[in-house]
């Protein structure tokens, strides 16, 4: 019995040596839920891969993309974009008051309408137009489209931002554009048809001006053009557009149902009361609002200069407006809200990024005085420009432009603390040829918008379902001694021509 018991248990033990042998020698995988597996350590990247290599800037699955940016300017950019989409409806409030109240609903619904339709261009085209890495100095590629490759990756703009936020700030840019322009239908044109056409005024005028002067590339860009929140393409490209959509709308009827014609020079056009100044104060403070974050915002980063930005814009605006007022008081001996409204809006839009805080007034003062003569004297182009889009932005615009060129500092820019010496300043630091480059930028961009405007107008204009003219309305397209006008008869809330006081 006892050696049995022996026999078995060195058997017993050879066994278990045995197995215990292959098992250590061979380890099995042993399958582990997925919930207690250690999870990949975050790295935070320390340095940008080439776009061409990685357009997303990294793995935001192994890597914190996050880590590079400073989180007070991330903050800023995407707040002040919050802050600018409210511009585009803030327009649709301003026209909407300066219309009669017939328009007013129409233009509100435009201003909506035009940010879904302009979003939506941006997303798929827009923004790779004029942002897009390319060599050629005219025009981008569609490398970005859909914002593919839009992530994490630093801007063009500024490398302390990431594209997908200056993506997402641009936007606020193209549809205040879009709808700045949108006013110089003025009760002559159908929404669907002016809005097809906004789209392709988008695509083939502010994308094109927008990447010369904001992308490395760009003709413009190189020149040595100062431009800031979109002097160019934004204003003097909608005023000039403005000015030949007028021109390309004919004037409305006046108080005898005619329509002026262009050889009748001292025809007067009809003006119209706006019918609720309070909708038009109401949209005017949202965009004053609104311009702070527009232009703040432009530095592309949280820095002194986004605060030396918002001082000046708002100092040039208070400049313009109480010279506006007091123009207006000295020719009509009364004051009036509608131009202290227009006033403002012509001032807030300068370069309020170049020139010292000292001149902002002055600046201001200067481009409301010129915008206050040309709608003065506006009835000598027989053009009927009724919320004077061209005198505003357009000629606004372009002064504002000269002023940059002799005022411009080259302090101010470096206060962001990346641009450094890389602005040479205006005549303030006796760079004479500015000047030069400020106008030649500014008559591109207004040459460029207006014969644009008149070969889209023309075009579309052929199509039976895209006629611009309202059939409903006091719409006509005027020829030397012609006008082709709607039977609608003229409606009794006329209230004065120019030179005549204001009647119910």
């Amino acid at each position: 019995m006892g050696d049995r018991y022996k026999y078995w248990r060195r058997h017993l033990n050879l066994i278990i040596d045995s197995y215990l042998a292959s098992y250590t020698s061979a380890p099995r995988s042993i399958s582990v839920p997925q919930h207690l597996m250690a999870e990949p350590e975050i790295v935070p990247v320390a340095e940008w891969p080439e776009w061409s290599t990685n357009p997303d800037g990294g793995d935001p699955l192994t890597q914190d993309l996050n880590a590079p940016y400073d989180k007070g300017d991330l903050a800023w950019l995407l707040v002040c974009t919050i802050l600018c989409w409210q511009i585009t409806p803030a327009i649709g409030f301003l026209y909407a008051g300066m219309h009669r109240r017939k328009a007013a609903l129409t233009m509100v619904l435009q201003s909506l309408f035009c940010a879904c339709a302009c979003g939506i261009q941006y997303w798929i085209y827009g923004y790779s137009l004029y942002q897009s890495r390319t060599t050629n100095p005219i025009l981008g590629d569609l490398s970005l489209a859909v914002f593919k490759n839009v992530l994490a990756q630093p801007s063009l703009v500024n490398s302390d931002i990431p594209d997908i936020l200056y993506a997402a700030f641009g936007f606020t840019f193209v549809s205040a554009t879009a709808m700045i322009l949108a006013g110089a239908m003025l009760e002559r044109g159908r929404l669907f048809p002016s809005m097809v056409f906004l789209l392709c005024w988008t695509t083939f005028v502010y994308y094109f001006l927008a990447y010369w002067e904001w992308n490395p590339s760009g003709w413009l860009y190189n020149l040595g053009l100062y431009d800031f929140a979109g002097s160019g393409p934004v204003h003097i490209a909608s005023g000039f557009g403005a000015l030949a959509w007028s021109m390309m709308l004919g004037p409305r009827l006046n108080e005898h149902g005619v329509a002026p014609t262009v050889s009748d020079r001292k025809s007067k056009l009809a003006h119209y009361r706006p019918h609720s100044p309070l909708l038009m104060c109401i949209g005017t403070v949202f965009i004053w609002f609104g311009w702070f974050a527009f232009n703040g915002a432009s530095t592309a980063n949280l820095s002194l200069r986004s605060i030396y930005v918002v001082v000046n814009t708002n100092l040039a605006a208070c400049g313009g407006g109480s010279t506006w007022v007091i123009l207006e008081y000295l020719y009509k001996k009364k004051f009036s809200l509608t131009g202290l409204l227009l006033a403002w809006l012509a001032s807030l839009r300068l370069l309020a990024s170049a020139f010292p805080v000292y001149v902002a007034c002055l600046i201001g003062s200067v481009t409301s005085a010129c915008s206050f003569y040309v709608v003065k004297y506006k009835y000598i182009l027989s053009v009927d420009d009724g919320l004077d889009i061209f005198a505003i932005h357009g000629v606004g615009g372009v002064v504002g432009d000269i002023l940059t060129g002799i005022f411009a500092a080259n302090f101010v820019p470096a206060l962001d603390g990346v641009s450094g010496a890389s602005y040479k300043g205006g005549w303030w630091n006796r760079h004479f040829r500015q000047v030069g480059l400020q106008l030649a930028g500014a008559t591109s961009c207004a040459a460029w918008s207006f014969l644009e405007q008149e070969v889209l107008g023309l075009d579309l204009n052929y199509l039976e379902d895209l006629d611009f003219e309202d059939g409903l309305g006091h719409g006509c397209m005027i020829s030397e001694g012609v006008s082709r006008h709607s039977n609608t008869p003229p409606q009794k809330e006329i209230v004065k021509t120019e030179g005549e006081e204001k009647k119910d």
